[in-house]
């Protein structure tokens, strides 16, 4: 059974030159457990998809269900069923860390006991610890990113939504977050929904790939399956698929919610 699963989804913005299509029908079945990366080009649509399967922006057409509630009808069981990391992180820079954690666990409404223990275990998982009393602003980029994904656990999610989790980390940090993406799919069963402009990252994080472009899904398969498809060896690289596929390079994600 699909943790993820839309049919038809669709989002129409009307502006003062008419309506735009960003999103024109896009189909998904994401599996529980499942490293999900979704690529496209600036504009191709993901950005706008994922603030819809996230509930940050109503549909205008279509239906999906997360973690088994319906997008339209019940978004407040999708909210509370997942775990959200945007592109640029929310934390106040004056605050500690372990006040920002416990903040978060008691936004979804857990008890204060259960707060603290839960906070200490994510602290721990994500190698946090020696962070706790420390204030936000003091974190370096990997570790703010590593804060991030820890606020988006402390209600341990079903699904875990990463929007450009690695951008403007140096290598180690982003070998670091990798690992960890890793560690929630073996360790927890996390199922993990990755936008990322780094086809390398999608390369080596990915099960399986679903590349959208002008709206609509592209292509989908593993990284080995749409390479041996799109180019004809399964050796190739993920940027030569890419760009057999869209005719198009990978662009930083949507800048606007009317890009197409």
């Amino acid at each position: 059974m699909a943790i993820i699963s839309a049919a038809g989804l669709a989002r129409t913005f009307q502006t003062s030159n008419g309506p735009v299509e960003a999103v024109r029908g896009i189909d998904l079945c994401v599996a529980p457990g499942e490293i999900l990366g979704f690529l496209g080009p600036n504009g191709a649509g993901k950005t706008t998809t994922l603030r819809m399967l996230t509930t940050l922006l109503p549909p205008t057409g279509g239906a999906a269900t997360v973690a088994g509630c319906d997008l339209v009808r019940d978004p407040a069981g999708v909210r509370r069923r997942i775990g959200y990391v945007a592109q640029s992180s929310g934390t106040d820079p004056q605050i500690r860390v372990h006040e920002e954690l416990v903040t978060q666990a008691r936004l979804y409404r857990l008890p204060k006991a259960q707060a603290a223990a839960r906070v200490e275990e994510v602290a721990h998982e994500l190698e946090l610890t020696a962070l706790l009393d420390r204030p936000c602003g003091a974190l370096s980029g990997g570790q703010r990113r590593r804060l991030d994904i820890a606020m988006a656990l402390t209600h341990r999610p079903d699904v875990l939504f990463l929007d450009e989790p690695t951008t403007g980390l140096d290598p180690g940090a982003r070998a670091a977050l990798w690992r960890l993406v890793r560690r929630l799919r073996d360790d927890h069963g996390t199922t993990v929904f990755l936008t990322t402009h780094y086809l390398d990252e999608a390369d080596e994080l990915s099960d399986r790939l679903v590349i959208v472009d002008r709206g609509v899904v592209a292509a989908e398969g593993t990284p080995a399956a749409l390479k041996e498809r799109h180019t004809g060896s399964a050796h190739a690289s993920l940027q030569d698929t890419f760009l057999a596929i869209t005719g198009r390079g990978a662009t930083p994600a949507d800048v606007t919610p009317v890009a197409v």
